[in-house]
């Protein structure tokens, strides 16, 4: 019986009542099988890579996979992409920021390192806005994600199934497994991994953002933005929060626009309006 989306809270209630008693691969079976226009989403982490392994498994047709490149990734993670499609035969429908297919494009748009000038307008551009665009054009209606609630944070109270706030269903099967499951999984499968693993890094985004974990580094995320607060990219964080966040900056900036134009020298603000 395919789900009916939009769910109910109780409808919510009761598939999770349902799927937590069951394996990874039992979740996804279900949603494979019971979930409409399922895509699964991935920036190519372990448990993201354990997901696509299982599916092909299950399925002579798994869920597509949607790729964000943010132009800002390690080579070795598009590598591991190009390696991913090798292996399973499934293409990547990748999606990248609004008007830029280069870093240096990006860059010339955008403007000089915006992660560190305003991290609010990168996040929303290399992930939010991406992410949206491959929903609409694609018809997505359910994702299936790597998240885990051993991640901690926001993290820590997942379900396995979620409704977001723009009404997207989020699949969560890995959410009861620790990292040390995960690794077994991919350790007994010889699901391909990013080369930077073995270089020392435990959390792979942006080249940016991602640091090697030092030694006594807490945390299976421990690398992932050092020494700020943030502990995710974007992409899972409220959408309509994220949108009016922007807007109040750009309002900000526009008054504080204005306001330098106030303060123009009288024969400069002349030759303007002329």
């Amino acid at each position: 019986m395919t789900v009916t989306i939009p769910l109910t809270q109780n409808q919510v209630e009761e598939i999770n009542a349902h799927l937590r008693e069951l394996s990874p691969q039992q979740i996804l079976q279900w949603a494979v099988e019971h979930v409409p226009s399922l895509y699964q989403t991935t920036a190519f982490g372990l448990t993201g890579l354990a997901a696509t392994d299982m599916l092909a498994k299950l399925t002579s047709s798994p869920p597509p996979l949607i790729f964000l490149d943010t132009l800002h990734h390690f080579q070795e993670t598009i590598d591991l992409k190009n390696e991913v499609e090798q292996r399973y035969g499934h293409p990547v429908h990748v999606f990248r920021p609004m008007g830029a297919e280069t870093a240096e494009e990006f860059t010339r748009t955008y403007g000089e390192r915006l992660w560190e000038n305003n991290e609010v307008v990168y996040d929303y551009l290399v992930k939010v806005e991406p992410a949206q665009r491959a929903y609409r054009q694609l018809g997505v209606k359910a994702v299936i994600t790597g998240r885990r609630a051993s991640q901690g944070a926001s993290r820590s109270s997942l379900q396995p199934l979620e409704v977001d706030e723009t009404g997207m269903i989020k699949i969560n099967p890995f959410f009861a497994w620790k990292f040390s499951e995960v690794k077994a999984y991919i350790d007994a499968n010889n699901v391909p991994t990013n080369a930077l693993l073995a270089q020392g890094y435990k959390s792979i985004g942006d080249w940016h953002s991602t640091a090697k974990s030092g030694e006594g580094d807490a945390g299976e995320r421990a690398g992932r933005w050092a020494g700020k607060v943030k502990t995710e990219c974007g992409l899972h964080t409220n959408y309509f929060e994220m949108k009016k966040k922007l807007k109040e900056q750009q309002e900000a900036a526009r008054r504080e626009e204005e306001e330098r134009q106030v303060d123009l020298p009288v024969q400069h603000a002349t030759a303007v309006q002329v």
